[in-house]
């Protein structure tokens, strides 16, 4: 097979790394397209997955700017594929759906945001692309007729423990777990579906921390420049270990959509603060329907700090969200070794799962107590947290 990822996100290389890997290593023929975002090529390199950057200038924040940039990423997917003639088209950008309903060759576009949320996105990628692979709480709108849902998420792909194992000696490069650790993050909210979303701001972010430090140790995750009264808690961590971090972490609180979902699928409780609350179907999942998270709207900000101290309150927390954790796992699948099958068979893999949506359950894998207790499972720690005691595996 001649296969093409088009990754246009940090996110999407974590999504894709272990099927690509697996397509590698089998002696297919992979292409690996980027364009420019945040720490995407860095992410790549520390892999050593080679890569073509199709567009790497910062593409501007104007609708003409956008449909001006689309243009050139077209153009330029278009001679590749012309050059490389891959079998398959794989991935989240709207060039897939295009060159790929141009030249014929089949597309799959991976994504897992509902078409209401990211509706330009939607209108301009959707109506070209063969096939819409999304998970089960995503909507996809008059598009559905031309979706495969599937039972788990994006964060699954690299994060189910088949995939995944934290390492508490990576983690301690990092955070010092002899108290309770919180991570809060900002994202940058800059993408063309977030205009006018609110987040934390500097002044939220300072209560927060006045809030948490006496509890146990306080990290801030930001890109940009701090104020100076929070910059003594800015951690910085090689993004490849992020995760290990993160699964050793007691509390996360961010605006970001994507380190909420990782944190939920890791265990670890989370706190989601923007004005996507509500309105994103696999994070009303992971909130409402397994209690992996909190997701609260800016325009309830005592609410925050309500939970908050509810977590912070709460025995034996870490066993509680472990057992939700497992409840998720049981009824979700490996998303990686249905990613890999789904490519691998495709388009027999489509027909497969529009007649008997239930084949996708041969990719569930039934854990064990013990095993699912492998990722922390000797108890070194008992953190007391305002008077209750509550029990950290490490």
């Amino acid at each position: 097979m001649r296969l093409l990822f088009y990754l246009g996100h940090p996110a999407h290389f974590h999504l894709f790394k272990n099927t690509i890997r697996y397509f590698k290593g089998k002696g297919d023929e992979v292409f690996v397209l980027i364009k420019k975002k945040d720490i995407l090529e860095d992410l790549l390199e520390s892999e050593g997955m080679p890569y073509i950057n199709i567009f790497p200038k910062t593409r501007g924040a104007s609708k003409f700017e956008m449909a001006r940039t689309i243009l050139k990423r077209n153009f330029r997917l278009f001679n590749y594929c012309v050059k490389n003639k891959p079998d398959l088209l794989v991935g989240t950008s709207v060039e897939n759906s295009h060159i790929g309903k141009l030249l014929r060759i089949p597309s799959i576009n991976v994504n897992e945001d509902d078409h209401d949320v990211v509706p330009l996105y939607s209108q301009v990628s959707y109506p070209l692309a063969n096939t819409i692979l999304s998970p089960v709480s995503c909507k996809t709108g008059k598009w559905e007729h031309k979706t495969i849902h599937y039972q788990g998420y994006h964060e699954l792909a690299y994060l189910h423990p088949e995939n995944f194992t934290p390492s508490l000696e990576i983690a301690k490069k990092y955070i010092n777990i002899e108290r309770p650790v919180f991570m809060i993050r900002f994202a940058r909210l800059n993408a063309h579906h977030d205009k006018g979303i609110r987040g934390i701001d500097r002044k939220l972010a300072y209560r927060i921390v006045e809030k948490l430090k006496s509890y146990g140790n306080v990290y801030i995750s930001f890109e940009k420049g701090l104020h100076s009264e929070l910059e003594k808690y800015r951690i910085c961590i090689d993004p490849t270990d992020i995760h290990h971090v993160m699964a050793f972490t007691d509390l996360y609180i961010g605006d970001s959509q994507t380190m909420a979902a990782e944190a939920g699928v890791l265990g670890t409780p989370f706190i989601r603060y923007n004005d996507f609350v509500g309105r994103i179907g696999y994070l009303n999942e992971l909130e409402d329907h397994y209690r992996l998270g909190f997701g609260i709207s800016p325009s309830d900000p005592g609410k925050l700090f309500s939970t908050m101290n509810y977590l912070l309150s709460l025995p034996y927390a870490r066993e509680i969200f472990n057992k939700r954790r497992k409840r998720m796992l049981s009824e979700k699948i490996d998303v990686n070794q249905f990613l890999i099958w789904f490519i691998e068979n495709f388009p027999e893999s489509k027909s497969i799962m529009r007649h008997d949506s239930s084949f996708q359950y041969k990719f569930t894998t039934r854990y064990t107590e013990n095993t699912l207790k492998d990722r922390k499972k000797s108890l070194s720690k008992i953190h007391t947290i305002s008077g209750t005691v509550r029990m950290n595996q490490s």
